[in-house]
């Protein structure tokens, strides 16, 4: 029988890897990949906020990402996107840092934000945890059809009376959602992997979008056991560990997909 945190830990990260999953393949399908990097190293600074303002870290967490996302819309048109988001990705991430510095008796406790101690997490870190996972949910199934139509073609979402943007902004209240949920199970620098790692891995197996997102729910959810195990028995730092396992699943993955197309081009 494993001890008590490990079983706290398992389910924290099957909880994420559930709520992550769809967010992820809309990270994957919207080639936003980046975006998911800028508002992972953004939550630094909401942590620093919190820490320096006694507010709780949920709140500080998804107000910074939103203002990450609106900084983003509003300064798109002026450069590249994937320009933009490289600027405001390290300018968040470094403010973050400073901030943090400023901070008395964080400093030496940096790196559970930033790689996460999923370890420590308590039966109302749990609680917080599911809920979350369960609105992030709840909100992509309310707007699926939506986000679905207005990810394969913005204009055809607009003819059908559904505004892109509305749905890009639903997409940003749920990351931002999910990045602070996770910042502390697998830490600010990691939780963006988490996001697309299983996404992608889940793309090259699956034939519908529902399928893909369950298929990314079930990677994530091995890949938290396989990291947790393999972390228990090597004395590796436990969220690394269990995005290294994720990593291995989508080389499976890809490699699985890779031969079943081999199979089907042979005359």
């Amino acid at each position: 029988m494993p001890p008590d945190f490990m079983i706290r830990a398992a389910l924290a990260g099957i909880g994420l890897a559930v709520a992550c999953a769809p967010l992820g393949c809309f990270v994957v399908w919207r080639r936003m990949a980046y975006y998911g990097d800028a508002t992972a190293h953004a939550a630094l600074l909401g942590v620093a906020l919190s820490l320096a303002m006694s507010l709780p870290l949920a709140p500080a967490v998804i107000a910074v990402a939103l203002a990450m996302a609106a900084a983003v819309g509003a300064l798109s048109g002026r450069q590249s996107v994937d320009t933009l988001l490289g600027v405001l990705a390290h300018a968040a991430l470094a403010a973050g840092l400073v901030a943090v510095s400023f901070v008395q008796g964080v400093r030496s406790d940096l790196s559970a934000w930033l790689f996460g101690d999923i370890l420590s997490v308590t039966r109302g870190d749990l609680v917080t945890i599911w809920l979350g996972a369960a609105a992030v949910a709840a909100l992509i199934f309310w707007r699926w059809s939506r986000l679905i139509l207005a990810t394969l073609s913005p204009e055809m979402a607009v003819a059908d009376r559904i505004s892109p943007r509305v749905e890009q902004w639903v997409l940003n209240i749920a990351l931002a959602l999910v990045v602070a949920v996770g910042i502390r199970i697998v830490g600010a620098l990691l939780i963006s992997a988490m996001l697309i790692i299983p996404a992608a891995a889940a793309r090259p197996l699956s034939r519908s979008p529902e399928a893909m997102v369950l298929a990314a729910g079930l990677i994530g959810s091995v890949a938290t056991l396989a990291g947790l195990g393999a972390a228990w028995r090597l004395d590796t730092p436990t969220g690394p560990t269990i995005v290294c396992a994720a990593a291995v699943l989508f080389v499976v993955a890809t490699g699985v997909a890779g031969a079943g197309r081999a199979r089907q081009a042979r005359p």
